[in-house]
């Protein structure tokens, strides 16, 4: 097939889930498929976009001056948004060349299949597009800003993230119901989308985890108590997390476990987050090249999700790396995951406190959940599987006249 693939955020550096899971099933289908990349994104030093003309056919990088989160004239982006009703999220992306080079790639050649990447993309995409087109959703949009607004106090910000929340929502309904078939990446989402589109324009992806590249390193766990949690910090539900949990629960381990120590590992911390760091019992490091070794030292992974949507790679990552997990029940929604078969699940502070205390001090346990959880990444969610489902669907959507190269 000849698809075009549009993105916002671009897929690379591999920093983030969306990018992780974008980029390996891009990577599977240029094995069969003729892709055209497109994708836009905030411009940064190192950009290697460019390079990846080596693994598809065509790579249409359009790298963007994005202002400063939090500055003026972002501040201003986000007020007009809110007063039109449109999504920030989206609108933050559509500069002017970002609608010229979509359209001409639409006119310049012709496609068995579009792929909407995210949400993101949909508003600068011509509907009906001259192909197929097919929206891979990784979460509900929406819902990562209505989770948002009920975990935060601050009366501004709730303000703020119910404007988003209502404009996502109503961007949402327009987008899936446009797109020719919609792919959602766990069967929770894909009811959400059901209740807007007749059920057979609905399909799930699953979720795929490079088992060569997270493999169990026992000899390098650290002589000490670790828990780690691995995350791009700059996206909100994520930030959340790691707050929730340096100032909820890991207070209440220390009073069983005093020589604990909690790693907030990924990219952008915020202000917030940098000021958890002590020095001591909690470090936050900030972008690193490799996630590996800190999960090699760790002995629990630690998954306290409060907000967000869709599925998260990060536990699939660390089950990967035989690592014993303990999950809100929300930072393992949608996944193929038995509460104290593969992990832990615990909802209150309280709770997560008790069940990643009784993981530190039970050896045997984590070995056993951290073995189960390895055996269940290994057996079906390597990304050249995901990626045959991926792929099985695409066609479908693209009709009889799609080939295989």
């Amino acid at each position: 097939m000849k698809i075009l693939w549009t993105k916002a955020g671009g897929v690379l550096p591999l920093d983030t889930g969306g990018r992780i899971r974008s980029f390996q099933t891009l990577k599977e289908l240029a094995r069969r498929h003729e892709i055209t990349l497109h994708v836009f994104y905030e411009q940064f030093a190192g950009d290697q976009h460019a390079s990846l003309g080596s693994v598809f056919y065509r790579v249409v990088p359009v790298p963007l001056r994005i202002p400063r989160r939090g500055g003026l004239q972002d501040s201003l982006l986000f007020a007009r948004c809110q007063l039109s009703g449109q999504p920030y999220t989206m609108a933050k992306w559509y500069a002017p060349e970002v609608r010229r080079t979509i359209g001409q790639l639409l006119r310049e050649e012709r496609y068995d299949l579009v792929v909407c990447d995210f949400l993101h993309p949909a508003g600068v995409l011509p509907w009906p597009a001259p192909a197929p087109t097919a929206l891979f959703t990784h979460n509900i949009e929406a819902e990562v800003w209505e989770r948002q607004l009920r975990v935060t106090a601050n009366p501004g910000r709730k303000l703020a993230y119910w404007l988003e929340y209502k404009a996502l929502a109503r961007a949402e309904r327009r987008y899936i119901r446009l797109a020719d078939h919609v792919l959602a990446v766990s069967e929770r989402n894909a009811d959400f989308i059901r209740r807007l589109v007749p059920a057979e324009k609905v399909s799930v992806a699953p979720t795929g985890v490079d088992t060569t590249y997270f493999q169990p390193r026992p000899e390098k766990e650290s002589a000490e108590p670790e828990l780690v949690f691995t995350a791009s910090m700059d996206w909100m539900p994520n930030e959340d997390a790691a707050l929730y949990f340096a100032r909820d629960v890991f207070p209440l381990v220390r009073r069983e476990v005093p020589q604990a120590r909690f790693w907030a590992v990924g990219r952008n911390p915020s202000a917030a987050i940098r000021g958890l760091d002590d020095g001591a019992a909690v470090r936050v490091t900030g972008s690193v090249e490799d996630i590996r070794p800190y999960l090699d030292r760790a002995w629990v992974y630690v998954m306290p999700m409060r907000s967000g949507s869709g599925t998260r790679l990060k536990i699939f990552e660390a089950m990967a790396a035989g690592k014993a997990v303990v999950s809100t029940p929300m930072g393992a929604e949608g996944l193929p995951v038995a509460d104290g078969e593969h992990l832990l699940l615990a909802e209150s502070p309280a709770e997560f406190a008790r069940a990643t205390v009784g993981l530190l001090k039970d050896p045997d346990l984590r070995r056993r959940l951290g073995a189960a959880a390895r055996r269940l990444t290994e057996g079906r969610f390597s990304w050249a599987a995901a990626t045959a489902e991926f792929e099985a669907i695409l066609c479908r959507v693209a009709g009889e006249g799609a080939r295989v190269s």
